[in-house]
């Protein structure tokens, strides 16, 4: 197993509305590894949507056959910028069915600032070539990809271990013992995260790092 550790940097500001309180919405301080997949090209979304449902399990499952995982992001250096906008009405446009929820009409935006950095880790077993520049957020902001490395994993035997990245619980298996949770849509994330499982590990001049094995993209059954 290869890992691709990863850096992001931001040239424009970032906006997604990981909370919203009242016309105060802020974007969180860590990415979601559903959106980090879409944004690498690693999976694709159909351009036309009848309904606003998303097809996660359709579009990520593929991935588990490929043996390629990607894990959230946490934000290592980051800054923030508060901007207030509104859209205009224009009595002469079209009218049209409300968006998504998420997209808000007016108040004001806590944004990610330019010169913001994430950092996260992608997993496949075979040689993967990333993009060097990405776009993410409701803007579609764009950030630059720096792979530090390309780091040959080795397994390790059951054992309790943090985590080197954020995680989410539902693709992680083993034991969860101690963890900080980090409340965001479409699921929650965990950080700073002690399990119980099995691992991936390697250690080099620079870095160390611990992964559970097994990580896939998982989802709730629908009832």
């Amino acid at each position: 197993m290869r890992l691709y550790p990863c850096h992001l940097t931001f040239h424009e500001n970032l906006f997604f509305a990981t909370r919203e309180v009242g016309r105060l919405y802020e974007t969180g301080r860590f990415l979601h590894n559903y959106a980090l997949t879409y944004a690498l090209g690693l999976a694709q979304s159909t351009y036309f949507h009848a309904q606003q449902i998303p097809a996660y399990q359709d579009e990520l499952e593929p991935l588990n056959e490929q043996g390629i995982y990607v894990t959230p992001a946490r934000g290592v250096k980051i800054s923030y910028d508060l901007v207030t906008f509104k859209y205009a009405d224009n009595a002469y446009r079209v009218k049209m069915m409300p968006g998504s929820r998420n997209t808000p009409s007016f108040g004001r935006a806590k944004e990610i600032a330019v010169g913001s950095v994430f950092e996260f880790g992608v997993l496949s077993q075979k040689p993967l070539k990333l993009p060097t520049w990405i776009r993410m957020g409701l803007w579609q902001s764009k950030a630059q990809l720096k792979v530090l490395a390309e780091v040959e994993l080795d397994p390790k035997p059951l054992a309790e271990q943090q985590a080197s990245f954020p995680l989410n619980p539902l693709d992680t298996p083993g034991e969860l013992h101690l963890f900080d949770l980090i409340s965001m849509p479409p699921s929650s994330l965990l950080e700073n995260l002690i399990l119980k499982t099995e691992w991936w590990y390697a250690k080099t001049e620079q870095s160390e790092w611990w992964l559970p094995t097994n990580m896939r993209y998982t989802f709730p059954e629908v009832s």
